[in-house]
C-alpha cells in the first residue's frame, strides 16, 4: 500500500501532535521549521492509516532500528514499511515484504550534483532527457529507495548504487505538485 499526503499546508500541527506517541512528537518538534514538523507528523500518520487499512492495527506503532538505521515495527517482523518526505509531500509504503520509498521535490537540474551522485552512463541519460530535472529526480529516488530497502542508507557511493541491483522499481512523477517518488521492492 502506498500513501501520499501532498497537502501538507492543510495539516493542523496543533491537532496532529497529540495524536502522535511521545517519541514521534519529540522527533517532529526537533525540526526547526513548521513545514518539516508537519511532514514528520504526516509521514507517521500515513503509516498509522496504512497499518489500520492493511492489518487492522489501531495502536500507535513503536519503532526499533536495524544495524544500518532502518526502522521496523517492534513485535511485527511480518510488516515492512518505508517513510519519506520532501518539502512537497510525505510518503509511506507498507506491506508484507521489504520495501524502500523515497520522495523528492523536482528541483532545477544541477550538473555538478549529478556527476557526484550518478554514474557516467546515468549522467548521459539525464542530459539526453527532455526534462533533466525530472530525469535526475527519478534516478535519485530510485537510488535512495533501494538503499532504504537494503537498510544501507546513503553510506556508499551513490554512483554505483543501481549497478546489479536485484530490485523492482515503480516511479511516479506528479508534475502538478512538483515531486517524484519511487517504491523499491525485492525481485
Amino acid at each position: 500500500m502506498i500513501l501520499v499526503n501532498d497537502d501538507i499546508d492543510s495539516l493542523n500541527l496543533e491537532e496532529a501532535l497529540p495524536l502522535l506517541p511521545a517519541w514521534r512528537r519529540e522527533q517532529a518538534l526537533r525540526y526547526r521549521h513548521d513545514t518539516d514538523r508537519r511532514l514528520c507528523a504526516a509521514a507517521y500518520m500515513l503509516l498509522c492509516r496504512g497499518l489500520e487499512a492493511e492489518y487492522g492495527i489501531t495502536e500507535a506503532p513503536e519503532f526499533g532500528y536495524g544495524e544500518g538505521g532502518k526502522p521496523f515495527i517492534l513485535g511485527r517482523p511480518d510488516i515492512h514499511f518505508s517513510l519519506s518526505h520532501c518539502p512537497a509531500a510525505a510518503l509511506c509504503a507498507v506491506g508484507d515484504s521489504a520495501v524502500g520509498a523515497d520522495i523528492e521535490t523536482v528541483r532545477p537540474y544541477n550538473a555538478r550534483l549529478a556527476r557526484r551522485a550518478l554514474s557516467p552512463a546515468e549522467v548521459s541519460l539525464v542530459e539526453a532527457s527532455a526534462d533533466r530535472a525530472v530525469a535526475f529526480a527519478r534516478l535519485w529516488t530510485m537510488k535512495e529507495s533501494l538503499l532504504k530497502l537494503t537498510g544501507e542508507g546513503i553510506r556508499r557511493d551513490l554512483r554505483s548504487a543501481l549497478c546489479g541491483a536485484a530490485a523492482r522499481f515503480s516511479t511516479t512523477v506528479n508534475a502538478g505538485r512538483g515531486y517524484v517518488f519511487t517504491i523499491c521492492t525485492e525481485r
